[in-house]
């Protein structure tokens, strides 16, 4: 089926009916279901995984042609795989921090004070997203980028910059859907999701020594997240340490971890930075891309 043929089936026009889709994706038991769909994901049938793939193909614009598998033995190795090399360009100029992820930009910009946008009318506290236990000073006044990823996007996300992660905060929470329907909606959404917290700092260029903050933001039908230098997976049922230091050292463009699913990464940077050229709310971008530049 071409992509625009997907665009255009009943199934498509369907959802984007606001109101179903809103009542569809979260007016049921989201925790239950994401859990559900989190071990069906897992099973490791080849003929299921093809099916699967196949319905997931007649809601979404799945493209698998630059994934390095082109079989796959379970919807889970379909979710999180892997790209081919060279699929995707770093931008490796030092004053440029780099898309950590393939995503349509959603709300961007200034942080008023510490004050953020999720959607057009829709404010949430810095504060509240970092969770109790982070002090955000550091990004008073800043920037900030939300990149949604749809559920047919490539899922891994790659360090933005030379980096050193020096600490990762969980915090447990619901699996409201992220899209912009919901966002319209649903207050300071992103603060009742669960959400991790990763704080580092750049390491290279004109902002070396300045923090950066990532905060990955779970879903329904994802709320894990694999972090590649905790060899950690935080999920639902997750009952370690909420609070982790760390010190794990990332060139710019190298992979941190993925999500199970689609999702949103929220990026934080102190003042001194500005949007690069075309990052704007509904843009279509892809990691590796230019996303921040240093000014100093």
């Amino acid at each position: 089926m071409k992509p625009s043929e997907i665009t255009n089936s009943p199934l498509r026009r369907l959802l984007q009916q606001e109101d179903l889709n809103f009542l569809l994706t979260n007016r049921i038991p989201r925790i239950a279901l994401t859990k559900l769909m989190g071990r069906f994901s897992q099973i490791r049938n080849p003929l299921i995984c093809r099916a699967s793939i196949a319905v997931w193909k007649l809601f979404t614009e799945l493209d698998l042609s630059d994934a390095k598998q082109q079989r796959f033995a379970s919807l889970h190795d379909c979710f999180t795989r892997e790209l081919k090399p060279g699929s995707r360009s770093i931008d490796h100029r030092a004053d440029i921090l780099s898309s950590p992820c393939d995503a349509i930009v959603g709300a961007c910009g200034r942080v008023e004070g510490r004050q953020v946008f999720q959607a057009k009318g829709f404010p949430y506290a810095m504060q509240d997203l970092f969770g109790p236990s982070q002090d955000c000073s550091a990004f008073q006044n800043g920037s900030f980028i939300t990149l949604r990823l749809t559920s047919a996007m490539y899922h891994r996300f790659h360090a933005p910059a030379d980096c050193r992660v020096e600490h990762v905060t969980h915090i447990a929470g619901d699996t409201w859907n992220v899209n912009p329907i919901a966002l319209k909606r649903v207050e300071r959404l992103f603060c009742r999701n669960e959400r991790a917290l990763l704080r580092a700092r750049i390491l290279s260029g004109p902002a070396a020594g300045q923090p950066i903050a990532i905060v990955p933001v779970a879903a329904i039908l994802v709320a894990s997240l694999r972090l590649h230098f905790l060899d950690l997976l935080l999920h639902l049922g997750y009952r370690g340490a909420n609070e982790l230091p760390c010190d794990a050292v990332f060139n710019k463009g190298e992979e941190m971890g993925w999500f199970q699913h689609g999702s949103t990464i929220i990026v934080f940077v102190p003042a001194g930075f500005e949007l690069c050229e075309g990052i704007e709310s509904g843009a279509r971008i892809r990691m590796g891309q230019a996303l921040l530049r240093a000014l100093g």
